[in-house]
């Protein structure tokens, strides 16, 4: 009801309305904000951080984006270490899983909508990018498209105002990720955000060593990842070659699979959730 009642009065907006509502998450704006909000509760209590505690919140952020009941707890516990006051811009990219895309896609969409209310896009900022070639525009690439949108509740309950600017990956260099990402990246006020699972369909105890193999991978800033260790590799890889020249630290925040989650150890799925953190040039955290 809320999102009819908001998009009657939006007419003139072009609405990307959900799609995996009721699939991925709950369709009723209550219980999406009870399941949210348990699971941003309940991550406190599982996070793999063990490392010392940065002052700041992280720039940037890799998280996954299965349905929420198998990695929406991995997710909460990235999105706990948001700082709501500082974060305006969230730049969201993810792979694409049906409509084949060459390059980074922009949707033709003033907003994007969700079961909690609609989040308005950084027109700006997408204008800024259109000129890249490797940057286009397919709102057929974001129609069905879940690595996004299950983000995005997330994002609504931990977040105040923010824009979205959200880049559906598909067949892309790293370096065409990294330009974007480089032309994207502002400061505090911007969040990069990568959606991205590990590796697919293997028994447990092989899905956990791959598993922890890409996660060495991504805390050394090592390309390349492939897209039999996470279904977001291109995104990954793009930020990970930022990352390095920038000079950020990477930590692990959370690392397990959905055998942890449904108990089936036949075919799990991985999940891992990372942040960044800019460094000052002492080489300290900022803050």
């Amino acid at each position: 009801m809320e999102i009819a009642q908001r998009m009657h009065t939006n007419t003139q907006q072009n609405i990307r309305p959900p799609a995996v509502a009721g699939l991925f998450y709950p369709a009723s704006a209550d219980e999406l904000k009870q399941q949210v909000d348990a699971l941003l509760a309940a991550a406190g209590l599982h996070t793999n951080f063990h490392a010392k505690k940065p002052s700041m919140p992280p720039k940037a952020m890799i998280v996954p984006h299965a349905g929420y009941i198998y990695s929406g707890l991995t997710a909460a516990i990235a999105y706990n270490r948001l700082n709501a006051e500082r974060i305006r811009r969230v730049v969201l990219l993810g792979p694409v899983h049906r409509v084949p895309v060459r390059g980074l896609a922009l949707p033709d969409a003033d907003a994007f909508a969700t079961p909690l209310g609609m989040i308005p896009l950084d027109k700006a900022s997408m204008q800024r990018i259109v000129c890249l070639p490797q940057v286009v525009t397919s709102a057929a690439a974001h129609q069905q498209e879940h690595s996004l949108e299950v983000q995005l509740p997330f994002l609504q309950r931990v977040l105040n105002d923010f824009t979205l600017v959200p880049l559906a990956v598909g067949d892309a260099a790293s370096d065409d990720v990294a330009e974007v990402l480089n032309a994207l990246w502002g400061g505090d006020e911007t969040l990069i955000l990568i959606s991205s699972d590990l590796s697919h369909f293997h028994p447990y105890s092989e899905a956990q060593d791959i598993d922890a193999a890409t996660t060495e991978h991504i805390l050394a800033l090592k390309q390349p990842i492939n897209h039999q260790q996470a279904c977001g590799a291109t995104p990954v890889n793009g930020l990970l070659a930022v990352a390095k020249i920038r000079h950020l630290q990477p930590y692990l925040l959370n690392l397990r699979n959905s055998g942890d989650m449904a108990g089936d150890h036949h075919r799990v799925v991985g999940y891992g959730a990372f942040c960044f953190h800019e460094k000052t040039l002492h080489g300290g955290e900022h803050g």
